[in-house]
């Protein structure tokens, strides 16, 4: 039950930092419209680095799906544990949306552009392409799982591990986010989109459900493939 809520608030925190870092930038009349990719990416670096901290210790900080999933594919985590986490990782990504809803409640209504309130809960491709945008999502999640392979093979200074995770993702934020915005975890894309959904939004337009699939299956089969390619050739 512990690592259950740890996975719950901690994904939560995760999206409302990370997402709120969205609003700032893309809804009209806050104090950060228009400031750029570059603080999106560092924001939700940060989002990562200090929900790590939050729960890292509780339930290890997967709050992505695809890691859970991935783990459970390397023999690294116990598969009876993988469906409560998941379940804990998709409520806190609801939880973590409305909060960002009701942070920002003054700025729906100021903000014309439905695409710009939908990019506050979820990705959306640069160019729309379905193969294009299923590798981007893969290789971005390739990397994230290989990545954290790599990281926990090295000793850091204590408290150190959540900043470079952070690291990262804003490595893979400012690299390889470009082509669809790298949601690299189906639990931050599918969450918001439904909170979207059902959420009295006014303007706010649909919620682009023809897409939702490639954000869940993609960074699915790069995590596994990422976590193996690193068990397999370097561990």
């Amino acid at each position: 039950m512990n690592a259950f809520v740890a996975e719950l608030l901690g994904t939560a925190l995760l999206i409302f930092l990370g997402n709120g870092v969205v609003a700032g930038v893309v809804l009209r009349g806050t104090k950060n419209e228009n400031s750029g990719w570059i603080v999106i990416t560092i924001g939700w670096a940060l989002a990562v680095a200090f929900a790590v901290y939050a729960v890292g210790g509780i339930s290890g900080a997967h709050l992505n799906p695809a890691v859970t999933i991935a783990l459970v594919a390397t023999g690294q985590f116990d598969a009876a544990l993988a469906l409560p986490y998941i379940a804990a990782q998709m409520l806190g990504a609801m939880l973590g949306s409305v909060l960002v809803y009701l942070h920002y409640l003054p700025h729906w209504a100021k903000t014309d552009d439905p695409a710009a309130k939908l990019a506050v809960f979820c990705n959306a491709p640069a160019i729309r392409h379905t193969a294009g945008n299923f590798i981007s999502e893969f290789l971005g999640t390739f990397v994230l799982l290989f990545g954290l392979a790599a990281i926990g093979a090295n000793r850091f200074a204590e408290g150190l591990n959540p900043l470079v995770v952070g690291a990262l993702v804003l490595a893979i934020g400012n690299s390889l986010g470009g082509p669809t915005g790298y949601a690299i975890n189906p639990a931050r894309d599918f969450a918001p989109r439904i909170v979207h959904a059902l959420l009295p939004i006014p303007g706010k337009g649909p919620s682009d459900w023809a897409y939702s699939w490639i954000p869940v299956v993609a960074p699915i089969l790069g995590g596994i493939c990422g976590a193996m390619t690193y068990r397999i050739f370097l561990q």
